[in-house]
């Protein structure tokens, strides 16, 4: 099973053409990406299931420090009422440089997930709900239009976040960016979250891609959309798993002063091999096949990706054609 991710840039037009394309492909599911400062993926979901027959739609991931739980779920219940049995909800803490550039400070984040995944599951299931937290309060309060069946995921990274995911999620997904290596590392501390709590989750990894016939064409076009995930500090076990020489604290400095030059320099041709599913179509395939080899992912959901132009070759290396 396979997935596709937008990733906010999208113009309209390539919102509905990525959703289009994900469906004849086979797609499981559009995962709709939450940045701040970018489009907004509660419209932009409305417009991917409105041009669409089955395909699903996740929201991905919306952040209780930015967006309130209650607010998440009614998000989520009037999609899946307007689409029934279309819409997945999938919380997260969101990216770190994201939310302080909002002046917005994530305390306790294992915390504040527990209690919000909490409250979004007692509201779509119908519940009145009388929640006394540390972080949130709700008065005895009710969706109007639930109970709706829209399974929560978590996106996770950390150890504890990803266990919290293997206890009290329906599913886990693996942030883009992330090599082999560590998806396979985030999978064992899901599981072990399954293990406490004695349940199965379903587990999904984004992956980046870029296909082109020349590998360094294919490269350049994904580099700076990997760069904004990497400089990231929270990949830093990222990068050790991965064994790749990537000084953070510089990208992140480049990237904030626009040195595209620099950004460039320092994301280099092994640090997309090891951590994307980019080059030639037989490389991509290759990537592809390694994701799939780790084991226990149910999904992999491709993103990072241009345009649809690029999605159809992308596409194509994921499901093993060829595409010249």
């Amino acid at each position: 099973m396979f997935g596709v991710a937008l990733d906010g840039r999208e113009t309209p037009d390539e919102a509905r053409a990525f959703a289009s394309l994900a469906e004849r492909a086979g797609a499981g599911s559009l995962f709709v990406s939450c940045h701040l400062f970018q489009r907004e993926p509660a419209v932009v979901a409305s417009l991917a299931l409105a041009a669409t027959r089955r395909l699903g739609v996740t929201l991905m991931a919306i952040s209780p420090y930015s967006v309130h739980p209650v607010y998440a779920a009614m998000t989520a219940a009037t999609l899946d009422e307007y689409f029934p049995g279309r819409v997945q909800l999938c919380l997260g803490v969101g990216a770190p440089k994201d939310l302080a550039a909002a002046g917005i400070v994530a305390t306790d984040p294992v915390g504040t997930l527990r209690e919000a995944i909490e409250i979004a599951r007692r509201l779509l299931a119908g519940e009145r709900v009388d929640f006394q937290g540390a972080h949130y309060r709700l008065g005895g309060r009710s969706l109007v239009n639930a109970p709706r069946r829209v399974p929560i995921w978590l996106a996770a990274s950390g150890p504890r976040m990803l266990e919290l995911a293997g206890a009290a999620a329906d599913g886990v997904l693996i942030s883009g960016g992330t090599a082999p290596a560590f998806v396979r590392w985030s999978l064992d501390h899901v599981g072990r979250g399954e293990a406490a709590a004695g349940r199965i989750v379903r587990k999904a990894s984004l992956v980046y891609a870029a296909v082109d016939d020349d590998a360094r064409t294919a490269h350049d076009r994904l580099r700076r959309r990997l760069a904004f995930v990497l400089r990231g500090a929270h990949h830093a076990r990222n990068l050790a798993l991965a064994g790749s020489a990537l000084d953070q604290a510089a990208l992140a400095n480049a990237f904030a002063r626009d040195d595209w030059a620099r950004v460039d320099a320092l994301i280099t041709d092994e640090v997309m091999r090891r951590h994307t599913a980019s080059g030639t179509p037989a490389q991509a395939r290759e990537s592809f096949a390694r994701y799939r080899e780790i084991g226990g992912l149910d999904e992999i959901v491709i993103a990072g990706v241009a345009d649809s132009a690029m999605l159809c070759r992308v596409l194509a290396a994921a499901s093993g054609e060829d595409t010249a």
